[in-house]
């Protein structure tokens, strides 16, 4: 059983009495900075590839299966960085990873500038998605473990609207300027630039004072605690034990938790899949829907894209989380199935329900940054954070590979039709299984 560690904060220390009760210090500032731009980073790279993909199809005749290839690449990684190294977040501690993932998608990103063999972009984007997934797992958990409970919400959330600014510019930039083979590896090489960047930034982080408690380390904790935020840690509990690494994955389907991994796992796949796919394959979705002037309508949507995330936080600050996820599936999933009816109407017609689904798909997303890590205690917070990151990436990747071939065999209005039915779903298993987490996620114990 947890054991207390710690005693109360002292009078007269001129100390916030908790990390949840502690002003908002310029550290907070930095963490947050630094965790924005790797979310940017993390939408750059992946809006880049769909924007340069159509001319890098052209110029190297590239099959449907390496456009599916090179569309998933980066989600693939992502998987793999998700799943492995979310595990070593919670063994070796956050701070580690914070930043040398960072170096790894850095040089990755500028090599793609010579790699003109698709198996070797291909290779290279794998690895950008590892060094990716490991910030997936480790980013939102330093932030929600580092930042007080009443703006938690609103900097999780705030991460997938930086992740749409960097996903946004990929595309305006991709279909602005790469429209030459030079240009499209140049502008994916250009991905390297904020990753430099979030790397500079993060170098000389403190380790996360929550995993320090986790492994016992208290004192070190209460140190971070005092110099960085200027406050004590509050009540704390160090865990009898840390978990192993095959007993902490077990742990996350163990009664009393399962519930929630399900959900998150569902929540999170079902959220994700038609996105990227559809983004992905955005142009050639416009192409297939013969719409008056493609780039036009594609800037809009991206518009859109930046409008519903901003929005989202409004809603993410203001109802709790299980109304929001249910309304937020509900309405994606009746726009989606009204794209698939009316595929043959006007472009006016049809664009009204896409514009919706992008605006409350945006704005939904900011959840999957919350969600997961308000779902899990601090000593499974990384692995599950992880594990939910890693597998709705395989359901990115699978509905990015799949549906240039739907699009081929089924046609654009059946392809809508089953999307609406992964957003219906997650619909379903939002009614059965979301828990009300606001307010729950404690940065101080286990």
């Amino acid at each position: 059983m947890p054991t207390p560690a710690a005693p109360r904060p002292r009078e007269g220390s001129g100390l916030a009495p908790s990390l949840d009760a502690a002003p908002l210090r310029p550290f907070h500032l930095r963490i947050t900075a630094t965790t924005f731009g790797a979310n940017f980073s993390d939408g750059y790279a992946l809006g880049m590839i769909g924007a340069v993909l159509t001319t890098l199809t052209d110029a190297r005749h590239l099959s449907g299966v390496w456009q599916g290839l090179l569309g998933a690449s980066a989600l693939i990684g992502l998987f793999f960085g998700s799943i492995v190294l979310g595990r070593v977040g919670d063994i070796i501690g956050r701070q580690k990873l914070y930043i040398y993932n960072f170096v790894l998608i850095t040089v990755a990103s500028a090599l793609q500038f010579w790699a003109h063999d698709p198996a070797v972009l291909f290779a290279l984007r794998v690895l950008i998605g590892f060094g990716l997934g490991a910030d997936y797992a480790v980013g939102p958990t330093m932030l929600s473990e580092f930042a007080p409970r009443r703006l938690r919400g609103l900097l999780l959330g705030s991460l997938t609207v930086l992740w749409t600014v960097g996903y946004v510019l990929a595309g305006i930039l991709g279909t602005w300027l790469g429209g030459t083979e030079h240009a499209a590896y140049v502008l994916l090489a250009t991905g390297a630039l904020p990753a430099a960047l979030v790397l500079l930034l993060r170098i000389g982080t403190p380790e996360s004072p929550s995993w320090l408690v986790s492994q016992g380390r208290t004192r070190e904790a209460r140190e971070i605690a005092a110099r960085y935020l200027k406050c004590e840690l509050g009540e704390v509990r160090v865990p009898a034990s840390p978990a192993t690494s095959a007993s902490a994955y077990r742990e996350l389907f163990a009664p009393g938790q399962s519930r929630r991994t399900w959900f998150g796992l569902v929540f999170y796949s079902a959220q994700v899949l038609p996105y990227f796919a559809i983004y992905t394959f955005m142009p050639t979705i416009l192409l297939a829907l013969d719409v008056a002037d493609a780039d036009l309508q594609n800037l809009l949507l991206n518009l859109f894209l930046l409008a519903g995330g901003v929005c989202g936080l409004w809603f993410l600050q203001r109802t709790g989380r299980r109304p929001l996820v249910i309304a937020t599936f509900a309405i994606m999933t009746v726009s989606l199935a009204l794209v698939g009816a009316l595929t043959h109407a006007s472009t006016t017609a049809l664009m009204i329900p896409f514009l919706v689904y992008t605006f409350v798909m945006a704005g939904a997303s900011n959840l999957t940054q919350v969600y997961p890590a308000e779902l899990y205690p601090t000593h499974l917070r990384a692995t599950g954070v992880g594990f939910l990151n890693g597998t709705s990436r395989i359901a990115s990747a699978v509905g990015t590979f799949v549906l240039p071939v739907s699009l081929e065999s089924l046609g654009l209005n059946w392809s809508m039709y089953w999307l609406a039915g992964v957003l219906l779903l997650g619909t379903a298993a939002s009614v059965a299984w979301a828990p009300e987490t606001k307010g729950e996620v404690t940065t101080s114990g286990g």
